[in-house]
């Protein structure tokens, strides 16, 4: 691995208990996940729903607190510290901008609710100024800022929560699904404004997403997620191109291509079978219930993420 590890997860659990009593069950949305996202550039996530991808987003955040693991920042751990002083630095974008943003607030007080919070206006004009910034800056009006979140479409909306998130200049964002409840014609504008951004203002992403052709387009490396298992993490052309875990190849396999003859001349894989209970003590790798290659050893031992090829991890006893 080269150096430069702007944020660094290790070994990170987040389970959430399901009953009371003394013979507890948890559901392991993310089961000792390590990866490390460079300054600067962006980290795709993907995985089918339920995978974890979100949880993993929460917590690396500590908007959940994990069950176990660090988090490195900066070089500091970060996992038992108070994290007001890091809340200017690392920011998020919900999935859902209507469930995120207070209907009850303007989009003034929503953007400029951070900037009290910091004290970062060093009085009522300069914040109003800052809050029309902002607002200017996702491609709203300044007398937006006066109406309610829910006098905005969709993608506005979604404006709005990314002006929230950029209030505090912060260093890291964690994009969680910014785009899936977008018509297709936002999603493209919200893709390249924080492109435009990220290049303007030096921001890292880790960008959580199911749609893999947009996390082809934006991200600089891929991690994989299956049940709560980091499954391969790669640069981005490399991992398009040359995917070697069995769940890689089978998500890729599903993505539409716009030409009909290579369309019908590709091979689509359909896996078989369920995806387990993240209750469920699996062992070996979670992946081996479903997998056509699966031998004795995949259902008896946990695969361990390795380096396979130059920046190239996957957890995987095939290889």
């Amino acid at each position: 691995m080269k150096e430069n590890k702007f944020l660094e997860i290790k070994n990170l659990k987040q389970y959430f208990p399901m009953n009371k009593g003394r013979n507890k069950r948890y559901v392991k949305a993310v089961d000792d996940v390590s990866f490390f996202v460079r300054q600067g550039e962006t980290l795709g996530l993907v995985g089918e729903s339920g995978c974890g991808k979100t949880t993993l987003g929460r917590s690396t955040l500590r908007l959940y607190e994990p069950t176990a693991g660090q988090i490195i920042y900066k070089g500091e751990d970060i996992t038992k510290v108070k994290m007001l002083p890091y809340r200017r630095k690392m920011q998020m974008i919900f999935q859902d901008p209507s469930a995120s943003l207070d209907p009850r607030m303007t989009v003034g007080d929503i953007v400029g609710e951070a900037l009290d919070i910091h004290k970062l206006a060093a009085s009522k004009k300069d914040r109003n100024d800052k809050v029309k910034e902002l607002l200017s800056r996702v491609g709203l009006n300044s007398e937006h800022a006066n109406r309610y979140a829910h006098e905005f479409s969709g993608g506005q909306q979604q404006r709005i929560g990314i002006a929230r998130a950029l209030a505090v200049e912060p260093e890291f964002i964690v994009c969680d699904e910014p785009i899936s409840a977008l018509d297709v014609s936002i999603q493209s504008q919200i893709v390249n404004m924080l492109e435009d951004m990220q290049q303007d203002m030096g921001l890292t992403y880790l960008f959580i997403a199911h749609d893999l052709s947009v996390v082809r387009h934006i991200s600089n490396r891929i991690g994989v997620m299956y049940l709560g298992n980091m499954v391969e993490i790669g640069e981005s052309y490399e991992l398009n191109k040359n995917p070697l875990h069995p769940y890689t190849q089978t998500l890729l396999s599903a993505v539409p291509i716009p030409d009909p003859q290579k369309s019908r001349s590709r091979q689509r894989i359909v896996l078989q079978g369920d995806i387990p209970s993240p209750m469920a003590d699996i062992r070996g790798c979670k992946f081996h219930s479903r997998c056509p290659y699966a031998t004795d050893k995949c259902t008896e031992e946990i695969p361990v993420l390795k380096e396979v090829a130059p920046e190239h991890y996957v957890a995987c006893h095939l290889l």
